[in-house]
């Protein structure tokens, strides 16, 4: 067997106080009363960790609008068939809740024969009956649409599962009929995610749309923390050279009960044959005995003399494929941890797939998704007996410079890390954020460590039940408009994502050796949240810009400085938590002008450096180094904002000659703009 491979790693600890597991008087978790207690809206998004409980909050939601709010029929739009048995039939009643969720199977459409085309008929004979729910694909509710027009839904709940499939996209369907019932508004509609994020970094919704939704938002620190059983998550990834099968077992361990997703046949992971792969991989685990008849799976013998069942979901031999998919829904696997052991799939086992002794998601190849990546993340996050530590895996191609589709790969690198960037963000506890001032004072039911609250200094406070901080932090703006102060409560994250997806600035912020730090987080931050959100006032878009660069430079920061303690980052003693405490009881002053002036990357170089070769991470540099941009007019426009800003401040304009880098970039864009209308005078 391979020699184990340490893996660039954040581990987030919860302390499994089965808070999210338990029910309340009516039959809800946590999360499902949390949504409950806005089934008033018209317009709700409900954005909550897979396992949480999502399917069952909306039965909840879409029982009282049909009993008590005057609807007439709802419709559940689900993306795949197989989705759709999460609306079969719940006696809710029997739990304390005042209806039961009923679907007369003929409307539960995922389960009846034929294609969605042939379907749609059924759509309209619904409207016409009695009955109050039925159960479709996306598709089959898209076509609908086309059919019967918008105004067919009138009075009607629409409930969209998996929201993230939704773009505002012209070119995606459900995005422009969903802006149609928005604009008519004649519906009630409830969105429901488990990410809120697009591989393709298109925007769900419009701004204007978007802000017409309550949201309710359920993270992951609440249902982790919430959990019985699972008290640890790690999230890492491992960079190879070669063929990823001769790595494999650096990374896997036949002993954890494991999805491995093997790459698309089309990326430059894959080893083009996907059949050949997957005997591979069942080579790398042991001598294989033979398939088991009843189920289909293989069985192996590993170094160790221990047999293990391999589900293989790659080989679509509809002799073999069928047999297996019947086998992992039988009862035993809910119920019997050593029913199978590891599931290797390609496209499936991902949304909707529900294993819940799951200990390790490892993922080969970059995926183009960041929703992808969530739903494969929770696909082990799901709470067992015994499942105490669950985790993550990418598995990269490292860059090589001797390849025709260097920047092809650097762009699929940069991708992963953005990703990995943006989980850490998501597992994080809440930040709240409030300026420091002469009236700064305690909030009830925090902890500000041992020596309290200090009048004289920045605090933070933590509360553990809440899984929240508060932190204080000098000079920070604070949003007066009610659609931007949600986004600063509700919202940050999805700011981050838009940030940690433009390849510029992390290219930027990982190899340009001359980057001044605050073009990425004041000029190239505040230009992206103005396109997302371009009817924010200037004001309140420097506010959501601050809270949001205050969240992601913390929790890089928080994770440095846990990695530097002894060392060595590939331990993976990266424990989230304590790393925030700890670094902000060790900073003196936090202010915003020192949150903008540290590179919301750096930490991520830092931990590339030591995963990958020098080889690669030159090549790496020299593509990002081609691509550096020139000063552009609207930057240079930004930059003599800030000047301006600088001379109120400080009675003068910045120096190009200043040994203070940032004074230098605000100089130069003045005089790039001076440069411009001495031109255009001349011109």
């Amino acid at each position: 067997m391979s020699t184990k491979k340490n893996i660039p790693t954040i581990t987030v600890n919860y302390n499994t106080n089965g808070s999210s597991v338990k029910s309340n008087e009516l039959g809800m978790r946590a999360m499902q009363e949390l949504a409950y207690e806005k089934r008033g809206e018209q317009y709700l998004l409900i954005k909550s960790p897979p396992a949480s409980g999502k399917s069952r909050a909306l039965m909840f939601i879409a029982l009282d609008k049909l009993n008590n709010q005057g609807v007439k029929q709802a419709i559940i739009a689900v993306p795949e068939q197989s989705i759709g048995s999460s609306f079969n039939d719940e006696p809710l009643s029997k739990y304390g809740y005042y209806f039961d969720w009923e679907v007369t199977p003929k409307w539960n459409l995922c389960n009846s024969p034929g294609e969605d085309g042939s379907k749609v008929n059924s759509v309209k004979a619904f409207f016409e009956s009695e009955d109050k729910v039925l159960v479709c694909t996306h598709a089959l509710f898209r076509r609908a649409v086309e059919r019967f027009g918008i105004e067919a839904f009138d009075n009607t709940l629409i409930a969209i599962d998996e929201f993230h499939h939704v773009s505002s996209n012209e070119n995606n369907v459900l995005g422009s009929q969903l802006k149609e019932f928005i604009e008519r508004d004649k519906v009630h509609i409830v969105a429901m995610t488990g990410s809120y994020f697009r591989g393709d970094a298109n925007p769900v919704l419009m701004p204007d749309d978007e802000l017409k939704f309550q949201p309710v938002t359920y993270t992951y620190y609440e249902q982790l923390s919430g959990y019985e059983h699972l008290k640890t998550l790690n999230i890492g990834y491992y960079f190879y050279s070669g063929a990823y099968a001769d790595d494999l077992l650096k990374v896997l361990s036949p002993n954890e009960k494991t999805i491995i997703h093997i790459p698309n046949v089309n990326s430059r992971e894959s080893m083009g044959d996907k059949i050949k792969e997957v005997e591979h991989i069942i080579e790398e685990l042991g001598e294989w005995l033979g398939v088991d008849t009843a189920t289909g799976f293989h069985q192996v013998k590993t170094e160790s003399g221990k047999v293990i069942k391999v589900a293989d979901l790659v080989d679509d031999d509809p002799s073999k494929r069928p047999l297996v998919q019947a086998a992992l829904k039988m009862p035993e696997i809910k119920t019997n941890p050593d029913y199978v052991d590891i599931i290797i799939a390609l496209g499936m086992a991902k949304e909707g797939f529900d294993w819940i002794w799951c200990e390790h998601a490892l993922t080969i190849g970059y995926r183009s998704s960041l929703t992808e990546i969530v739903q494969i993340i929770g696909r082990a996050t799901r709470d067992a007996p015994n499942k105490t530590q669950a985790r993550f895996t990418n598995l990269i191609a490292e860059v090589d410079a001797s390849e025709d589709s260097v920047t092809d790969a650097v762009n699929d690198t940069l991708k992963a890390i953005s990703a990995s960037l943006l989980m850490e963000q998501v597992l994080a506890p809440k930040f709240n954020f409030t300026p420091k001032n002469s009236q700064s004072k305690e909030k009830e039911g925090y902890d500000y460590g041992a020596g309290g609250y200090d009048p004289e200094k920045e605090n933070v406070g933590w509360n553990e039940e809440k899984g929240e901080y508060q932190i204080e932090i000098k000079g920070l703006a604070m949003p007066e408009s009610e659609d931007a102060k949600r986004i600063c409560k509700e919202d940050l994250n999805e700011v981050i994502a838009a940030f940690a997806q433009d390849k510029d600035s992390i290219g930027r912020g990982l190899f340009d050796e001359e980057l001044v730090p605050q073009e990425l987080t004041q000029v190239r931050l505040g230009k992206i949240i103005k396109d997302k959100y371009p009817d924010i006032d200037d004001e309140d878009i420097e506010a959501i810009r601050q809270h949001a660069i205050a969240a992601l430079n913390i929790t890089q920061m928080a994770k440095k400085s846990i990695n530097n303690d002894g060392g060595e980052i590939l331990k993976a003693n990266t424990a989230l938590i304590d790393g925030i405490r700890k670094f902000t009881m060790d900073v003196r002053d936090l202010d915003v002008d020192w949150i903008d002036s540290i590179n919301p990357f750096s930490e991520a170089y830092s931990i590339l450096s030591k995963a990958m070769t020098e080889k690669s991470l030159k090549a790496m540099a020299e593509v990002i180094s081609s691509r550096k941009p020139n000063i552009t007019l609207d930057e240079a426009r930004d930059l003599a904002k800030r000047a301006l800003k600088f001379k109120n401040e400080r009675g003068r304009l910045p120096d190009i000659n200043s040994a203070d880098p940032w004074e230098q970039r605000m100089a130069q864009g003045i005089a790039y703009l001076a440069r411009k209308k001495s031109e255009e005078q001349n011109g």
